[in-house]
């Protein structure tokens, strides 16, 4: 199959969960009761996926608050801070790692597994990139922003690892920071590589690297305490941002596809791709989340046709430009409805099956 549609990861929260997330927050609704709303809440998205023909699935993330603060919350080593604006009127807590990160088990498998049990298409499994996760945290105990992001990076790979294992063929490490300072864009590639290492499909490209480089990929695949099978798509996920400049990188990156937000951007990479073609996979935004308009099929059906005049429908996957937690229910879902509609369109007029 082919010009397969998708989303990012985050659907909003439903009135009745937020509500109860704010009780439980204060003491006034038990775990248990909080759980369970969580879980009718990722039930309903998941069927709202499946009734309007979503091909690869995902959790929504009802039951995460933050995506850093998520993983946080559940490793040793890191204490959660108060409240940091992030932008605009958004907040989050942010992490602040205060000794040896430690994973004592799965973060994420349980809720994976049992939201794949609601559904026989595949359903993503969702991680917070390491560099994000060490550029987004507070940092009181390791040497340096590279020695973080390494040790962020061990923790996620035991986590892919484990979602691997679990049956999970779909597995996405966000990385919204990923440009947010150009100079370390070397240390973006090495952290998302011991991450994937072992897991990604494709093989990891050193095409253009000096030998330095090939022996760096070569320790960080030894540094991996086992080896297992390589059956797992790898994705990664960039906000929008200098992308003018990360672009040399973006053939670099160890993942099978990256999702970038295109219709944000004006489509104003698709002149470059075809120039430097894309060696991965793409996922191709084609729904603003930042706006509360809710786009026109014929709009959409614009993007994904000039979408299609650089990339072959296998090489290309259809989703939102992003998460899109911020946007009403009724909002995320039209735009997801007309982001469908538009990608069948096109599919019925050019035969792509």
């Amino acid at each position: 199959m082919s010009l397969l549609t998708t989303s990012v990861g985050s659907f909003p929260k439903p009135p009745y969960l937020t509500k109860a997330r704010a009780q439980h927050s204060k003491d006034e609704l038990p775990d248990e009761g909080l759980k369970a709303l969580e879980e009718r809440a990722t039930r309903e998205w998941i069927a709202f996926q499946e009734r309007i023909g979503i091909d690869v699935l995902v959790d929504g993330e009802q039951y995460r608050g933050d995506m850093a603060t998520y993983f946080a919350e559940n490793l040793g080593g890191c204490e959660v801070s108060g409240l940091v604006r992030s932008y605009g009127n958004r907040y989050y807590k942010k992490p602040v790692v205060t000794g040896e990160l430690v994973r004592a088990g799965p973060i994420t498998v349980d809720w994976w597994s049992w939201a794949q049990g609601l559904t026989k298409r595949p359903l993503k499994g969702m991680l917070t990139g390491p560099y994000t996760m060490m550029d987004w945290s507070f940092n009181e105990h390791y040497p340096s922003r590279e020695d973080l992001a390494l040790a962020f990076a061990k923790v996620l790979h035991a986590e892919a690892r484990d979602l691997q294992r679990a049956g999970a063929r779909v597995i996405q490490i966000d990385e919204p920071a990923l440009s947010a300072r150009t100079d370390e864009l070397d240390l973006v590639v090495k952290a998302l590589g011991a991450v994937t290492v072992s897991i990604a499909i494709l093989p990891f490209s050193v095409e253009g690297r000096d030998a330095r480089a090939q022996v760096g990929l070569e320790r960080l695949r030894e540094a991996c305490d086992s080896v297992i099978v390589v059956d797992a798509k790898t994705i990664t996920h960039k906000c929008y941002g200098n992308y003018d400049t990360v672009f040399p990188y973006f053939n670099r990156l160890p993942v099978d596809q990256l999702d970038l937000e295109m219709s944000n951007s004006g489509l104003d990479l698709l002149e470059r791709f075809q120039r430097e073609p894309l060696k991965k996979e793409i996922a191709f935004g084609v729904i603003d989340v930042h706006n509360h308009v809710v786009e026109s099929k014929d709009q959409v059906r614009r993007r994904i046709e000039q979408a299609l005049e650089i990339f072959p429908p296998g090489q290309l996957y259809i989703d939102p430009d992003c998460g899109l937690k911020t946007r009403t229910v009724e909002e995320a879902e039209a735009k997801l409805r007309v982001m469908v509609e538009a990608t069948r369109a096109v599919k019925e007029s050019r035969g792509i099956r």
